[in-house]
């Protein structure tokens, strides 16, 4: 792994039932997360995935990618574009560097909004 290495890309359908279950799962009970009513009484057009999904799925990600003995050592997330149901966020990573066992990436996950998250996990991975 060097710096500059790409991750695959990793395609994750936006399901209601997965929005619902990240929030129930992170006890975020928040109605705009499970409430298609009460959200657009809001102003959003559907509920949409709270922080705590979006920061799983990008640890996943990255788990996936650099195997089960990979520890991640610190994850740094920003929110952009909400991820409602019927879309598509795609994860990419981008090696940032390479310290002997511990790489930092940078992560986006994208929709059809647009980017919903950006930001960068050091993970390590034992040898």
């Amino acid at each position: 792994m060097n710096a500059g290495d790409r991750l695959p890309p990793l395609e994750i359908p936006v399901t209601r039932t997965l929005i619902v279950a990240g929030a129930i799962a992170s006890r975020d009970y928040q109605d705009v997360h499970h409430d298609p009513d009460l959200a657009r009484q809001k102003g959003s057009p559907d509920i949409f995935m709270n922080i705590l999904t979006t920061n799983g799925l990008v640890g996943r990600y990255i788990t996936d990618h650099f195997g089960p003995r990979a520890v991640l050592r610190r994850v740094a997330i920003r929110l952009g574009a909400p991820n409602h149901p019927g879309d598509t966020m795609v994860l990419t990573g981008t090696v940032e560097e390479v310290d002997g066992d511990t790489t930092t990436v940078r992560v986006v996950g994208a929709n059809g909004l647009g980017t919903h998250v950006t930001g960068t996990v050091t993970v390590r991975v034992p040898a």
